[in-house]
Parts: structure tokens; sequence; C-alpha cells
């Protein structure tokens, strides 16, 4: 794979981010309830969205997001989503991304960064754990919550 890059999600790269690939049997694994239920109420200005392309081809997709103001610690600082394209997964897209999500969190003098996943075969702990996020809880629907220190 060529060397990644990121820009801001815009209207020329959302198409390609809606079209992402998945492996079988991802697609339960893409909007946790409670992403989804956040994502409703998260405000414009908190947003931090990426596309991650290889050459001019969008192979990955990250939102973030930075509210210290939030009811809920988790969402404080969270990696809200993470999609790779099925044939980019393996290759380094990922960690990419969460790496570049990370370096914007210590800009923003953030010391923890969490996200929420769901257990399951074919899910994405394992990536997560990788990483180092490491489980602190779980929410109400059942999806764990794993945080990095920064």
């Amino acid at each position: 794979m060529s060397a990644l890059r990121l820009e801001e999600l815009s209207a020329a790269t959302i198409v390609a981010v809606n079209t992402l690939g998945l492996k079988p049997g991802q697609e339960q694994f893409i909007t946790p309830v409670s992403y989804a239920a956040a994502a409703a109420v998260t405000p414009a200005h908190t947003a931090w969205q990426r596309v991650v392309l290889s050459d001019d081809r969008v192979v990955g997709f990250i939102h973030g997001n930075f509210d210290p103001g939030a009811t809920h610690e988790e969402f404080r600082a969270a990696l809200w989503r993470i999609n790779v394209d099925a044939d980019a997964q393996g290759k380094g897209v990922g960690t990419f991304a969460v790496s570049a999500l990370i370096d914007e969190a210590r800009k923003r003098s953030v010391e923890r960064l969490t996200v929420l996943w769901e257990r399951g075969e074919d899910g994405p702990e394992e990536f997560f754990l990788h990483i180092g996020f490491v489980p602190v809880g779980e929410t109400p629907y059942g999806e764990v919550i794993g945080a990095i220190a920064l």
C-alpha cells in the first residue's frame, strides 16, 4: 500500500466513505447502539472526521469527538467510528487513523481517549486491544468501554 494521508471529510469523499467494503461478519459491528444515539446529539463543532487515502483512493474513515463538557465521561474524547475498506484491512490503515486521532487528542491536552465496541467473532476488539485500549467498563447496552491513557 502506498503512503497514507489524511484529509477532512468532505462532499468529495463522503460517497467513497459510504461505500467502503466490509469483510463477511463485520456488518453487525458497524454502528453500536450507543454510538448512534450519541452521534444524534453530537454538535458538529466537536467532531473530528477524516478520511484515509492511499494515493487518491479512500481506504478508511475515522470519526473522533472532542467535547470536554459531555455529560458522560466516555464521550468527552472518543473514537466514535472507524471503518477500513475490506481490501485495506490488516495493512496499517486503522493504526494510522487511530494514531492521527491520538495525536489530535494530545494537541488538545486530552489525557484519555475512549472507544466503545461490541464483543464477538469478527468484531473490532482485537484491533482496539492491539492499539492499546484497555477495557474499563461497560455501557447499559453491553458494549465494552475501552480507554487509552495519553
